[in-house]
C-alpha cells in the first residue's frame, strides 16, 4: 500500500512565481490498484509521480511504502522497486545499446553489479519468451541497437523492462502521450494486459480520458493541488467519456 500523507510541495518559495501546489495533501492506494490519474495543465499529476519516485522533493509530509516511510530513500533506491515508463519512448531505455543489453540491464536492476558480463546468455529464451508476448515480431531482434526501433516498439520495449523484475509500484507518465494513434492503442492494450497479468498496483497519467475510463479500477481527476473526482469500483465502471470530459471542462474555467 502506498500512502502521501500531510504533503506541502512550493515552487519557487519567496518569488513572484511561487506556486503552493500541494497543501496538506493525502492520497492512499492500495495494492492491486490501477489508478488512472487526469486533469488539466498544472493540476500537479506529474508532480505526484516526481515526487513518488524521489525524482523531486517535498517539503514536508511523507511517503510510506507498507507502513515504512520511503521519504528519505534517494531516487535510484525507490526504483528498486517502482517501475516507471516516460512519455518520451527515448528515455528509459539505452539508444546505443541492444535490446538484449537493455533487457539485460533491467532484468538486473536492484542487483550489484561486478566484473562479470552483464548480459547472461542462459536468460536469452527467456527474454524471446517475453518479447513474443508483446506480439510485435520483436523476437528475432535481441542484437538490434534499441534506437533504430520505432517509437512504439521501443515504448513496448521500455513497458516490459519496467516490469521484469518484481516490482511494487508500476508508474506511467503519459507514456502513449508521444505515439501515433495506432500505435497508442497497442501499448495501452499491453499495458492493460501487463498490469492485469502481474498484478501490479499501477499509477497512470494520460491526457487520454477515454483511456482513463477504460483502463483502471480507479480515476482521480486533479486541479490545483487537489483531488477533485475519486471514484473506483463500480462507480468507476459506470462513469462515462462524456461525464468525465463534463466534469473537465467545468474544473476548466474555474
Amino acid at each position: 500500500m502506498l500512502e502521501i500523507r500531510e504533503m506541502y510541495k512550493t515552487y519557487n518559495p519567496g518569488t513572484v512565481t511561487e506556486l503552493k501546489l500541494f497543501q496538506y495533501f493525502n492520497l492512499t492506494v492500495e495494492d492491486g490498484q490501477f489508478v488512472s490519474i487526469v486533469g488539466s495543465n498544472g493540476s500537479g499529476k506529474t508532480s505526484l509521480l516526481n515526487i513518488i519516485c524521489g525524482s523531486i522533493a517535498m517539503d514536508s509530509g511523507d511517503v510510506c511504502v507498507d507502513g515504512k516511510s520511503i521519504r528519505r530513500q534517494k531516487n535510484y533506491q525507490r526504483h528498486e522497486t517502482i517501475g516507471r515508463v516516460y512519455q518520451n519512448p527515448a528515455l528509459g531505455t539505452s539508444p546505443n545499446l541492444t535490446m538484449l543489453e537493455n533487457l539485460s540491464l533491467a532484468d538486473n536492476k536492484g542487483k550489484r553489479f561486478g566484473l562479470s558480463r552483464g548480459v547472461n546468455h542462459k536468460r536469452i529464451d527467456f527474454y524471446r519468451q517475453e518479447l513474443a508476448s508483446l506480439g510485435l515480431g520483436l523476437e528475432d531482434k535481441l542484437d538490434i541497437r534499441m534506437g533504430s526501433l520505432s517509437g512504439g516498439q521501443r515504448q513496448a520495449v521500455a513497458l516490459l523492462m519496467a516490469t521484469l523484475t518484481p516490482l511494487k509500484f508500476l508508474i506511467l507518465d503519459e507514456h502513449t502521450a508521444a505515439l501515433d494513434p495506432k500505435t497508442a492503442e497497442t501499448i495501452m492494450a499491453l499495458t492493460g494486459r501487463l498490469v492485469r497479468e502481474k498484478g501490479l498496483t499501477a499509477m497512470m497519467v494520460t491526457h487520454n480520458l477515454r483511456y482513463a475510463v477504460e483502463y483502471g479500477d480507479r480515476l482521480l481527476m486533479l486541479h490545483q493541488g487537489k483531488i477533485v473526482l475519486d471514484r473506483a469500483g463500480q462507480e468507476k465502471e459506470a462513469l462515462s467519456t462524456e461525464e468525465l470530459l463534463q466534469r473537465f471542462n467545468q474544473i476548466s474555467v474555474l
